[in-house]
This record gives structure tokens, sequence and C-alpha cells, in this order.
């Protein structure tokens, strides 16, 4: 004869061995029979249209690409060859959110950092009256 401790069924704890242990009744079973039916159709609406539904990885990695290039872009142009690369900084950003960036916030600040650079173009114009280098003085 077994002792209770050398049933495998021991290292289960009671509360698992009830559950497993009762058999469901039948109005049970059909009752889960239709949750499952109904989170499937939820899932699955429809086969043919899930290509469709899904977010197309391809493009937002491409998106998220643009958006730190109008980032890394943005952030010299500050300084150097800002009449170049503000509006590509601009430009790239712009695209990025187009194609739906999860990248959001870098594509804004490269948005903004190209506009910056134009703006601190325009006012280093103003400024020395057109002249941005002066090689004979």
């Amino acid at each position: 004869m077994s002792t209770v401790t050398d049933h495998p069924a021991a290292s289960i704890p009671a509360t698992v061995r009830r559950i497993v242990s009762r058999p469901a009744s039948r109005g049970q079973a059909t009752d889960r029979q239709a949750d499952i039916r109904r989170t499937t159709d939820r899932q699955e609406p429809n086969r043919q249209g899930t290509d469709r539904q899904e977010p197309n990885r391809q493009g937002t990695v491409e998106a998220d690409g643009l958006a730190i290039a109008s980032f890394l872009l943005g952030l010299p142009g500050l300084l150097l060859f800002n009449i170049v690369l503000g509006p590509i900084a601009i430009t790239l950003a712009t695209l990025a959110l187009v194609r739906g960036t999860s990248r959001r916030g870098r594509a804004l600040l490269g948005l903004a950092l190209g506009i910056a650079s134009l703006a601190i173009l325009a006012v280093t114009l103003v400024t020395s009256h057109g002249v941005l280098i002066d090689i004979g003085s």
C-alpha cells in the first residue's frame, strides 16, 4: 500500500487537483467552446483582409531610419553647411512623419533642427549684409 507522500499527485496543490480532477458538465463545455469561438472570431474576422490590416514593418523601419537621419543631419546643420543640411533634414523628417515612423519625437526634433539651421543662416546673412566669407580681409 502506498502512502500519500509516495503518490505522484501529492506534490500538486489541492486546488489544482480539484480543478483538474473535476469533470466539466455538458453545459460548461459548450460555454467554453463558445468563448473560444468568440475570441477566435475577434482575432481573425477575415482571413483575406488580414494582409491589409497588418502594418508594413519594412516601411516602419525605413521611416525610423529617415527620422534618425534627419536628426543626425540637422544637428551639425546648425553650425556647418546649413544651406545644404537644413533642407535635407526638413525633407527627411517630413518623409518620416508622413510614412508613420515610430520615432515621432526624433523626426520632430530633426524637423526643428532643420528649420533652426535655416533660421540661423537667414540671421547670419542679414547681419553680415550678405557676405558669409570674406577672404580678402
